[in-house]
């Protein structure tokens, strides 16, 4: 479309942010204390900034960028260009810009769909090419050309585009919400079957059934951190996600002196987390040895490791290891007490049969996950399509055509 381009800075004063240094000793806690902005307090879904999670007192201001309501913010490091309106008032470190209208000629959602399409995305990513650090500063955004259009036909592609996303957002939230309730229903059929027993099942302490044993940590854990081939696997929280079953490597190494100071889990071993995410399982694909966050279980060979792993994931044994960890000042289980969580066992035929459904269920929702991820690309990439759309003309030509 033939559109004048305009360059933002005519349009726009954009300046950049600041920090009054050292930052802590300007924080507070006062309520009549100034927000102060940070990346954090904006994610990548979030259009305003309403509030933040910390304060600086007023002195700080002077040293500081004081944003208004209604101005623009752009992250200019890291994820940089991503634009946010302000919902509030408050002051701004150096990793932002901020963009303060000088007349009406650009409608507000108009500006912030713009900033955020790949029209203009890759005029940033053009201008940032060969930084080491690639951010953006006040002349490099200044530079940057945006179509000027009447008020009118702005809003006409606010309201499409508004009407566009809300369509995809609501589709998306439909999809989210049916993996919510598969596993909501999952947890829920894992319950039912650890606590709606049939015939011959026994009740077993958890300290009777496996052998459990606390991990332990060569000090000071610098000292024996390697990153020779020679070290052996070092198992860390940070090596395990939720919703995985496998360790399958750990970022980490500790030289062989150092673990004959630790404790040693073998393939097929199971570990617990008893500190911070406390009681998740964990299922060793790898040897390694472990430190004081870890309980090691070893199974005998009347219990199924799979079934094994469904039993400790339902919520039948986390609602045992949060009573028993109540009242702790810091939420983790001791050796004893989690040696007495109570563990249903049937047969071991009985076990690799329960094992076996639920081996099914849990495929439909790894499935239906993988699904929800895809989808979720495919929503991302088809937000920028409809930008790319808008702001080359042809999204309103369409409409216009249709209409005609």
């Amino acid at each position: 479309m033939d559109w004048p381009l305009i360059r933002l800075d005519e349009l726009y004063d954009i300046a950049r942010g600041g920090s009054p240094r050292p930052i802590k000793k300007f924080l507070t806690n006062d309520a009549n204390g100034v927000n102060w902005i940070k990346i954090g307090d904006a994610t990548a879904s979030e259009k305003y900034i309403y509030e933040t999670k910390e304060k600086i007192i007023p002195e700080g201001i002077n040293r500081s960028r004081f944003v208004n309501k209604g101005d623009f913010l752009l992250s200019n490091s890291m994820s940089f260009g991503r634009p946010y309106i302000m919902g509030t008032t408050g002051c701004i470190h150096d990793g932002w810009l901020v963009l303060s209208p000088k007349d009406e000629l650009i409608d507000q959602d108009f500006l912030y769909y713009l900033l955020g399409s790949p029209f203009v995305f890759q005029q940033f990513d053009s201008l940032a090419a060969g930084s080491t650090v690639r951010n953006l500063n006040i002349d490099l955004v200044s530079s940057v050309k945006i179509p000027l259009l009447p008020l009118e036909e702005q809003k006409r592609i606010v309201a499409i585009l508004d009407q566009a996303f809300a369509d995809i957002d609501k589709a998306r939230a439909l999809t989210e919400q049916n993996l919510k309730n598969a596993r909501e229903l999952f947890e829920s059929y894992l319950q039912k079957v650890f606590s709606q027993r049939g015939e011959g099942w026994v009740e077993k302490t958890l300290g009777d059934a496996v052998v459990v044993e606390r991990g332990s940590s060569p000090r000071p854990i610098k000292k024996f951190q390697t990153g020779s081939e020679d070290g052996v696997n070092w198992v860390k929280i940070g090596d395990a996600k939720e919703g995985q079953k496998y360790i399958n490597k750990t970022k980490e190494k500790i030289t062989r002196e150092g673990a004959t100071k630790s404790r040693f889990v073998d393939i097929g071993d199971f570990i617990l987390s008893n500190s911070m995410s406390f009681g998740r399982p964990y299922i060793m694909a790898i040897q390694g040895y472990i430190h004081d966050g870890w309980f090691v279980l070893r199974l005998p060979e009347d219990i199924d490791s799979n079934y094994f792993y469904y039993l400790l994931s339902s919520p039948y044994l986390k609602s045992q290891f949060h009573h028993l960890a109540a009242g702790a000042i810091v939420k983790n289980i001791s050796g004893d007490l989690v040696k007495k969580a109570i563990l249903p066992l049937p047969s071991i035929d009985k076990q690799k049969e329960i094992a076996l459904k639920l081996d099914l269920i849990s495929r439909e929702i790894d499935l239906l996950e993988d699904l929800y991820h895809r989808k979720a690309t495919q929503v991302d990439e088809l937000k920028k399509s409809i930008l790319q759309k808008a702001f080359s003309g042809e999204l309103t030509k369409d409409s216009k055509e249709a209409a005609a």
